[in-house]
């Protein structure tokens, strides 16, 4: 049996590549030697499919690290899994490049897979429900029910292929095999195309359709919906809809994970004696915080439950609410005044700790003895030059 080469070696990255590094890595190999840019090539598709089961051990933490400690003795049950096959790998390259070799693996064609960007905002994401939108795909034309030809005329065998879509070129040894250019590599010619698909056997539509958003979507999740894209004009399966989800920032809160953050602004007098304040949430009514006499601007408090659901557990986060002390600008007479009885209390009243910081200053300045710091005394030296 042939050596199995080091997972690592094969996606040409390093022992302690991160996440982002293995999955760049592996979407240009499979791209690279996919078997429908390699066909008849036998050493490309295995290249895919070493590419492929090195992916498949290091994408997961827990296989990745069995490979890691016994090497491929560590894999007994296959770089797959138990249970694992063909098949779930052919799911994953759909998944990845949305059905752009139209089927992906080899094997069954299917139609292309389609993908859309749905763009919520925070109170949606929050929320979920569902979204009506415009899916534009490739449908079987209905004319000619997706064979190209216009109704009542036959497609017809390429006469320069033989039907086989593909011709040879060269002598003896050296003749190698090429698409036909004839009829770019179908086997079959279309004498008097349909007049509605002009002979592709499909047609651009826009389908309406309604999108399920899940409670606590966050930005760049995807969500997959089987048999919504393009049908092959040469019949088979549906391809799938790929839904990737781009949430907007919002102008008040900010999200970290299951988290919401924000910042209530307070006034002084809240600040010094304490208050209740209301603030907004994402379900639409306000939830009143109570503050401490003596809060700090920057001071956190966090309100629990009032974040954003997890999707799949059903947890919901916490609201964080940042204070922020707020300076007014433009004092009423009477505001200004009390705001100066004010100051006059704290140069009267010193708090021991203001009290302490006032005799730092004052040691500072004075040079510790309660009296002004003297500049050290010239030497003879310097008195000489002076002199002169």
């Amino acid at each position: 049996m042939p050596t199995k080469r080091c997972y690592y070696e094969v996606l040409g990255i390093a022992r302690n590549s991160d996440d982002t590094v293995i999955k760049a890595s592996y979407r240009k190999l499979v791209l690279q030697y996919h078997p429908d840019r390699n066909a008849h090539d036998p050493e490309a598709e295995v290249r895919f499919k070493e590419v492929q089961e090195a992916y498949e051990v290091l994408r997961e933490p827990a296989k990745r690290q069995r490979y890691d400690r016994y090497g491929h003795a560590g894999l007994s049950d296959g770089p797959l899994g138990p249970g694992d096959g063909g098949d779930a790998m052919s799911d994953l390259v759909s998944e990845f490049f949305g059905g752009i070799f139209g089927g992906g693996g080899g094997g069954r064609r299917g139609g292309r897979d389609v993908r859309v960007e749905l763009t919520l905002d925070l109170e949606e994401a929050y929320r979920g429900g569902r979204k009506s939108v415009n899916i534009p795909r490739k449908e079987k034309c209905g004319d000619c029910s997706g064979s190209g030809a216009k109704p009542g005329t036959k497609v017809i065998k390429c006469k320069q292929c033989g039907g086989q879509g593909v011709i040879l070129q060269g002598q003896g040894f050296f003749r190698i095999q090429r698409t036909c250019p004839y009829c770019s590599g179908r086997g079959q010619t279309i004498p008097d195309p349909c007049v509605s698909c002009q002979g592709v056997g499909q047609r651009e539509v826009s389908l309406p359709l309604e999108i399920n958003i899940p409670a606590g979507v966050e930005n760049g999740m995807r969500s997959r919906v089987q048999g919504y894209g393009e049908t092959p004009a040469g019949g088979g399966a549906a391809g799938d809809l790929h839904v990737f989800f781009h949430v907007l920032d919002h102008p008040f809160f900010q999200r970290d994970g299951r988290d919401l953050a924000c910042e209530v602004p307070i006034t002084f007098s809240q600040a010094a004696l304490g208050a209740e304040v209301l603030v907004p949430t994402l379900a639409g009514k306000p939830v009143p915080l109570r503050v401490q006499p003596g809060q700090q601007s920057g001071d956190q408090i966090r309100i629990p439950g009032w974040g954003i659901p997890e999707i799949g557990s059903g947890r919901v986060g916490d609201l964080i609410v940042v204070i922020r002390l707020e300076t007014p600008r433009n004092l009423t007479k009477r505001q200004e005044e009390l705001f100066r009885e004010l100051s006059g209390l704290e140069e009267a009243e010193v708090s021991p700790q203001r009290r302490s910081f006032l005799d730092r200053i004052k040691d500072f300045f004075t040079g510790g003895e309660g009296e002004v710091a003297q500049p050290a005394p010239e030497t003879e030296g310097k008195k000489k030059r002076g002199a002169k």
